[in-house]
């Protein structure tokens, strides 16, 4: 059951009515009330995941760009790309949609994807969806005002490591080592695993990383947990790992070890608990940006969004299922339960 619904702070960034088409090295983005052509403007969709379990992200974002007006095949098209886990396939993803003719470019699964439509294009507007603190690595000049062609939404989850170990402490209290699986092909790895690690040292708990990045990889980290003793386990935060949730939760459950999570996709297929703004909410929100700009909106004074609230989701039925009594006040403090 859901206690209390996703607030997100759209932090003045949104646009009003129509907007004066920015101009960039030339080039104008296409007014919404302009005449439409071949079913409208071609909007390009980068992500680091697969279609096949990461749809649901772009149905999000379908559905924010219909709030600003643009729904696809009607007077917008969108054209897909894909890098099925491999992040060295972005940097030519982007580059075909430049080639391509997109007048826009939704950069979403992180980092590796924001930075590829980045350098594919000095004058595309990019919109990302990313976890971490996009100034730090370069997307931005500030938050406020980004200052080029690349704006969009950031969740800062990386740094909310130390939080969901203290989450998974209070819902699994006999828990003594972590495991932490870490993507480090994700460049925000490192700063994710110091925060999770700094959280568990101050609740006295061990920490042991191991990494992957792909199946097979995962596979060869959950042979090396168990070795290693962990009772529990931390799932970075990494649109690959989010990508193969079924394959970690379903390790988890037999194996029977407690596991907290980013997001809510993964404790809605059985994982302990998560924590974390919403993902749906922000492809939503990138697909709302995307809309602006078709509307002539420059990205350049687009804010970067930030959600203000974040959604703790507890499976009741995974933590009966490992023999855990959730305290009532844990219990109380969830966003959602699910039963």
């Amino acid at each position: 059951m859901r206690r209390r619904e996703f607030i997100a702070l759209v932090g003045g960034a949104t646009v009003a009515g129509p907007i004066a088409a920015w101009s960039q090295q030339g080039t104008k983005a296409p007014r919404v009330d302009a005449p439409l052509i071949a079913n409208g403007p071609l909007v390009g969709f980068l992500n680091s995941a697969s279609a096949d379990t990461y749809r649901f992200n772009a149905d999000s974002f379908r559905e924010g760009l219909a709030q600003a007006g643009f729904v696809e095949g009607r007077n917008v098209r969108i054209e897909e790309r894909w890098a099925d886990g491999d992040y060295q396939a972005l940097p030519e993803l982007a580059a075909e949609l430049v080639a391509k003719g997109v007048v826009a470019i939704a950069a979403t699964g992180d980092v590796a994807s924001a930075r590829a439509a980045q350098r594919a294009s000095s004058n595309v507007p990019v919109v990302f969806t990313i976890g971490a603190d996009p100034v730090r690595f370069g997307l931005v000049a500030s938050l406020n005002r980004p200052g080029a062609h690349v704006t969009g939404i950031s969740l800062l989850t990386a740094l909310l490591g130390a939080k969901r170990v203290e989450l998974l402490r209070q819902v699994a209290p006999k828990v003594v080592r972590v495991a932490l699986l870490m993507n480090p092909s994700n460049p925000t790895a490192s700063a994710e695993q110091a925060d999770a690690e700094d959280g568990a040292r101050k609740l006295g708990l061990e920490t042991v990383t191991f990494n992957a990045g792909n199946q097979r990889e995962i596979d060869s980290a959950f042979e090396k947990i168990l070795l290693a003793k962990a009772d529990a386990f931390f799932t970075a935060t990494d649109p690959i790992l989010l990508d193969r949730r079924q394959q970690i939760v379903s390790f988890a459950e037999r194996h029977a070890l407690p596991g907290v999570y980013f997001v809510r996709q993964f404790a809605v297929v059985g994982g302990l608990l998560s924590y974390g703004p919403s993902i749906s909410w922000m492809y939503r929100q990138a697909g709302l940006y995307i809309g602006q700009i078709l509307k002539g909106a420059n990205p350049a004074e687009m804010p970067v969004m930030q959600p203000t609230q974040f959604e703790f989701v507890l499976n009741l039925k995974t933590a009966k299922a490992l023999g855990l009594n959730v305290p009532p006040t844990v219990l109380a403090s969830a966003d959602e339960v699910i039963e």
